[in-house]
């Protein structure tokens, strides 16, 4: 039997608790499918104000524990509660994290403080550890906000009892979102100037989180294999490739899984019916149901194309903004759509049933239910990225027998099979120019394919919902990656 590894894991966000993207899918989901596999794992997050702690059965752990930021000592509280068997820790800091968004103001604007608040949140998370008694043999953190522990353990840690031998596990989400601050915040950070150089954290003056993390971390991972590619690149390397290359195999691509208890249509109880591959009713029950929900025509003949995304410009939703018109002059298609971000985008889709009624609906905001029922009432689900790290949509629409058409990028390339019109194999439709002829062509394609060779329509979508993309295979590769990282750090 392998020996049991203790990992602790410091995030930003984390389902169900609080989310603004996949970061909190992966963190929701690993640690318990490690969890069932013999290993101990804890969790610490902020606790935002936005958290409900009576409804997730938050608890006070502790009610002061002191943690040191530069020369500054601040207090702060901890809660605990546990999330499907997965200790999780949320430190309490007002100043910090009681406000009404994860990381910006209502406008859309990055809180002025955001490099203190997470600088806080990851010293927080080792010191929490550290009182705890629990020795980690991973520290595994994600994206900028917790990127600094790599740094942390190096420089202050290395001979610390509990934290010393702690190897490092870093995984990029998004390697667009550096943290990339004002140089004022290093002295809070309590890096040591000397770190403060370019081929550290030092980025043209300003401070950069997820730079120095690369540097210090022992190994760096992303969340797909196509993507750890791109980000090698000048292109989509967003000015970090010469240091994600200067990992050489300490920097791979491990495709996101999918926890398939939440998002299956044979078990959903969010859903008007649920269906499985071999009993397929259900899923024109769900149809009918969305279009009803949405106040489309009541047609099941007319397919319809689904959108969860956030509403920017990194999603390609304002090519989809350029192309839909066109798309719904020429073609028998409906669209509902769900999302929110750039105000203007927010505008242009929320105006949209109003000049095409009963054949699109939109939702300005988030909710969950109405993502499962675009999942399964839908035909088809568009996701035009620019670039997309790994995308966890298309793979739920996958499941649901929802053919994605997407931009052959990032893991939206590695999880759809393209569709051969000679023999009906696949399990959507790509493309590869970002651009809203590429969009309006490619959906012509799958609607055209809807129409006259409904028979591999039905094939794909066999084909797609008994694809296999559970977390128990990514978790194998995550834990090839922690015995590499325990590997690194012993020859330190």
């Amino acid at each position: 039997m392998k020996p049991q590894l203790k990992i602790l894991m410091i995030t930003s966000e984390c389902v169900p608790y609080a989310k603004t993207g996949g970061l909190a899918d992966v963190v929701g989901a690993l640690p318990q499918v490690l969890q069932r596999m013999g290993h101990e794992v804890i969790v610490v997050m902020p606790r935002y104000g936005s958290i409900d702690g009576a409804r997730y059965g938050l608890r006070r752990f502790w009610d002061s524990m002191g943690v040191w930021m530069g020369d500054q000592l601040e207090w702060c509280a901890v809660d605990s509660a546990d999330n499907d068997g997965v200790p999780t820790y949320f430190i309490e800091f007002n100043q910090y994290f009681e406000r009404t968004g994860l990381y910006h103001d209502a406008e859309f604007n990055d809180y002025w403080d955001n490099p203190r608040r997470f600088a806080f949140l990851t010293r927080a998370g080792l010191q929490l550890s550290h009182d705890l008694g629990f020795a980690p043999d991973i520290v595994h953190v994600h994206d900028w906000q917790s990127a600094l522990a790599s740094a942390y353990l190096k420089i202050w840690h290395w001979n610390d009892p509990i934290l010393g031998g702690a190897a490092s596990v870093l995984t990029i989400h998004n390697i667009a979102y550096q943290g990339k601050y004002s140089a004022s915040n290093f002295e809070y950070i309590g890096l040591q100037w000397g770190n403060f150089t370019p081929d550290k954290f030092e980025d043209y003056g300003a401070v950069n989180f997820l730079k120095g993390g690369i540097v210090y971390a022992d190994v760096v991972n992303t969340v797909s294999p196509t993507y750890a590619a791109e980000t090698r690149t000048p292109a989509l390397g967003y000015g970090l490739a010469p240091y994600l290359n200067d990992k050489g195999t300490d920097y791979v691509g491990i495709l996101n899984g999918v926890d398939y208890t939440q998002w299956n249509p044979a078990v959903d109880r969010l859903i008007p019916a649920q269906y499985s591959p071999d009993h397929m009713a259900g899923k024109a029950v769900c149809k009918a149901a969305l279009q009803h929900r949405f106040g489309l025509d009541a047609d099941p003949d007319v397919p319809i194309v689904g959108v969860v995304s956030r509403l920017v410009a990194q999603k390609g939703l304002d090519l989809l903004a350029s192309a839909v018109e066109e798309i719904l002059h020429d073609m028998a298609v409906q669209f509902v759509i769900l999302g929110s971000g750039d105000k203007g985008l927010e505008r242009y889709y929320g105006g949209l049933p109003g000049r095409y009624p009963g054949r699109v609906g939109v939702y300005i905001g988030y909710s969950n239910e109405i993502a499962h029922w675009i999942e399964a009432g839908a035909d088809f689900f568009i996701m035009p990225s620019i670039y997309e790290p790994c995308g966890l949509n298309q793979i739920y629409s996958l499941k649901y027998g929802t053919l994605p058409i997407v931009r052959a990028t990032g893991g939206l390339d590695d999880t759809v099979i393209q569709y051969d019109e000679a023999t009906g194999n696949g399990t959507g439709f790509k493309f590869w120019e970002p651009s809203a002829s590429a969009i309006y062509f490619t959906t012509g394609w799958a609607v055209s394919t809807y129409f006259d060779r409904r028979a591999h329509i039905d094939k794909m979508v066999q084909t797609a919902m008994h694809i296999d993309y559970s977390w128990e295979r990514s978790a194998d590769q995550y834990l090839a990656l922690y015995a590499r990282a325990i590997e690194k750090k012993a020859r330190l």
